[in-house]
């Protein structure tokens, strides 16, 4: 084996690839999380949002109406949840799960028709003159404008949940929402768009894996990114920042395995295989343990559903 045929520039933009999905569904989970909505249909979401942006794509002719198409795909989605869960005030773990299953089997329903079709192709968004650079150029500067906006929104995020009015409101809501109640301020309403938002960003993050990632319609594809997505919010301790670094590593190793099964280097796929499933476990361990120690990162009523007391 050589160390030497991994080519390091492809090696970090092909991570940077791999990584974004999974920073765009995680960011919406983190936007529901800090208003106390616990969402475990990311999976769900983000496949959906796969097939939608998809069959789109390829009816259209347009990448970037799948684009759209996917994130839609994924608001309503989620309505479904937001609706069953702030609404018919269902458990919000069993209905999160029972909204993964559902959406992988519509999925697999809707997308079979589109199985082995070609997608357009996404074009890439390079910047001109840093492009040129070399090496950083490579890695950084020849990307698709999803690549940025993933970025973007990361940064938007942290400011919109630090310094903007409303951002200060969806926190204290997730932090207490019966406190927040009681100084007037609308818990279900502000539940209802943090699930649509965390929904058009997962579906989104699914769109761009069949668009651009991959490109092409296969069953199951998203192959557990939403449970990863749902672990890097709390090992990140709803922080956007530290949320974008673990996915950047989660994507690098994803991509390093691959670069050394090709230099011949052996390792069991199962491995990677069990890795989303192991995640979501120790995730759960985490808020778990957070809630008895009584970690300042993850919100006081999380997954606590609200009841108005009139």
């Amino acid at each position: 084996m050589d160390f030497s045929e991994i080519n390091i520039p492809i090696l970090i933009a092909s991570l940077i690839v791999t990584a974004t999905p999974l920073i765009l569904a995680a960011l919406g989970e983190l936007i529901a999380e800090k208003s106390g909505v616990l969402n475990l249909g990311v999976e769900g979401m983000m496949i959906i949002g796969a097939v939608s942006g998809f069959i789109i794509g390829v009816e259209t002719g347009s990448a970037l109406l799948g684009i759209i198409g996917s994130a839609v795909g994924g608001a309503l989605l989620s309505f479904l949840f937001a609706f069953i869960v702030l609404v018919m005030k269902a458990n919000q773990v069993a209905s999160g799960l029972a909204l993964t299953i559902f959406g992988l089997g519509i999925a697999a329903l809707l997308g079979h028709p589109y199985t082995g079709i070609a997608p357009p192709q996404f074009q890439s968004f390079s910047l001109p003159v840093l492009e040129d650079i070399p090496i950083i150029g490579v890695m950084f500067f020849q990307h698709d404008f999803v690549v940025y906006f993933s970025i973007l929104a990361s940064i938007a995020t942290w400011y919109f949940l630090k310094y903007s009015r409303r951002g200060l409101v969806l926190r204290s809501i997730g932090e207490n929402h019966d406190v927040a109640h009681s100084l007037g301020y609308k818990v279900i309403a502000t539940r209802f768009g943090s699930i649509l938002f965390g929904g058009a960003l997962a579906g989104l993050g699914g769109g761009y894996l069949s668009l651009v990632r991959v490109p092409q319609w296969t069953e199951g594809m998203t192959a557990g990114a939403g449970w990863i997505a749902l672990a890097l919010v709390v090992f990140s301790g709803w922080h956007p920042f530290r949320l974008i670094l673990g996915a950047y590593i989660f994507g690098g190793i994803t991509i390093l395995q691959l670069n050394l099964q090709a230099i011949g280097v052996n390792i069991n796929i199962a491995i990677l295989s069990m890795a989303p499933y192991l995640a979501t476990i120790i995730a759960l361990v985490i808020i778990s343990v957070s809630r008895i120690q009584g970690n300042k990162g993850a919100p006081g009523s999380l997954g606590v559903s609200f009841v108005k007391v009139t």
